[in-house]
């Protein structure tokens, strides 16, 4: 199935399936607003038939764009954007907290054999542009299957620390509010997705009972406005997925929001904070399955069996 990428130096790489001639994501790398913590993201992202499955910049977080990388606490910064979580205090306007990440080069963006890739070099950055990290992302689309009516993001990224000292990754959990584990990548979903379905590889659940918990992968159905029909969204960490070193023996904590609003997260400091030591990396890969329609546990299990990292 062919793939085909288009580049708007200094703006965006749209990526699009040319037999269905459905635009599948956007990868959006102008930096934006600083109180919304700049940083690359994808949106619009469809599903093979077109159907969305973004959010960008609603009325109750204009910081939540599509699918993105983020870091809400930061060793006392914040790369998420917004207000800040004090504990005891709650969101506060701390906008002397608010970080960035930059986009510095792309080493590749290329279509080809059934695939789409775009290899990114950042740096990321407390609110005053001191260098704290640089990051080598790559983000492909591949997998693409119409007759199963799916297809396959792979996100990649390796932060090196260059402070002279750790840096602290956290969360509101981790800093005293509970529930509230998000941090790494983050997907927002439409308005339309709101008390969508939740289910694990472990087991069908709440948000509430389903929030916190780990197992291989998480989906979220949700049903399209506008237009009919469901979407399916699974989000899977690669089993070699490191954590603090511990390599293979940490899967991901979940977060997941159905109400308020559309979200996952597989989380990087959900109940505890993550210490990078100095000059060390983080290297985390994720899967995110966009299918047409509302599957089940067993249909999500078979086809992410046949995929290959």
């Amino acid at each position: 199935m062919t793939l085909a990428l288009t580049h708007a130096h200094g703006d965006r790489i749209t990526v699009a399936h040319e037999e269905s001639g459905t635009e599948l994501f956007a990868y959006v790398y102008r930096p934006e607003a600083a109180w919304e913590a700049p940083k690359p993201y994808l949106h619009p992202v469809r599903t093979l038939s077109g159907g969305l499955v973004t959010d960008y910049r609603p009325n109750d977080h204009r910081w939540h764009k599509g699918l993105q990388l983020t870091a809400s606490h930061l060793s006392g910064q914040n790369l998420w954007g917004g207000n800040t979580y004090v504990h005891g205090e709650g969101y506060l306007a701390l906008p002397e907290r608010v970080g960035s990440m930059a986009h510095v080069a792309f080493d590749e963006v290329s279509a080809g054999d059934g695939r789409a890739v775009i290899a990114e070099r950042l740096t990321w950055h407390p609110y005053d542009g001191e260098l704290w990290a640089e990051e080598e992302r790559r983000v492909e689309a591949r997998d693409v299957d119409p007759e199963a009516g799916a297809w396959a993001l792979t996100w990649t990224s390796a932060v090196t620390n260059r402070r002279a000292e750790p840096l602290r990754f956290g969360s509101p959990t981790t800093h005293g509010r509970p529930a509230a584990g998000y941090t790494g990548l983050f997907w927002r979903g439409p308005r339309a997705f709101r008390d969508g379905r939740v289910l694990s590889a472990e087991a069908d659940g709440t948000d509430a009972e389903l929030m916190g918990s780990q197992a291989d992968w998480l989906a979220y159905v949700g049903e399209h406005d506008g237009r009919d029909g469901h979407a399916t969204l699974v989000f899977a960490h690669d089993a070699a997925n490191d954590h603090a070193g511990a390599r293979g023996t940490h899967p991901a904590h979940w977060f997941v929001r159905t109400d308020p609003f559309a979200a996952v997260a597989p989380s990087w400091a959900f109940h505890e904070e993550l210490v990078l030591a100095p000059g060390d990396t983080l290297a985390r890969s994720y899967r995110v399955l966009v299918a047409d329609g509302a599957w089940d546990r067993e249909r999500i299990a078979a086809h992410l069996k046949e995929l290959a990292w």
